[in-house]
């Protein structure tokens, strides 16, 4: 039981992480390139135990369990200011709300606190 929440709750704040990276990456630039580093939150970002997937695209996030697949999070994410984003949501696993602010270190790394003031990291999946 206790491992199992332990690997909810990364899977919780991995996903918040990453939404928060890509509410962080509008106003990036405007022309179309290829292969350049990405930017912002969108896209997938992986906890630091390897545990959790969350992935950020337009606003939403979703955080499944890598083993399995299972869901265990979803919600939204808001840009609030240049490097840092707001995750609101709900973990599927306690049925209760979640949140987060994470600030984008890089365009890699995604550093968050939980409501409850957990820290964790996130770093962003090559494609």
């Amino acid at each position: 039981m206790t491992t199992s929440r332990k690997i909810v709750s990364a899977g919780v704040l991995a996903l918040l992480a990453a939404a928060i990276a890509g509410c962080s990456t509008s106003g990036g630039s405007s022309g179309g390139g290829s292969g350049s580093a990405p930017s912002g939150v969108e896209g997938a970002w992986l906890d630091a135990k390897g545990t959790g997937l969350s992935t950020f695209t337009n606003g939403s996030f979703q955080t499944v369990a890598t083993d399995t697949g299972q869901k265990l999070s979803d919600g939204t994410y808001i840009l609030t200011g240049a490097n840092s984003v707001q995750i609101n949501g709900t973990s599927l696993i306690r049925q209760s709300p979640i949140s987060f602010n994470c600030l984008l270190i890089s365009a890699n790394q995604l550093n968050c606190t939980s409501g409850t003031n957990q820290q964790f990291t996130l770093t962003r999946r090559s494609a």
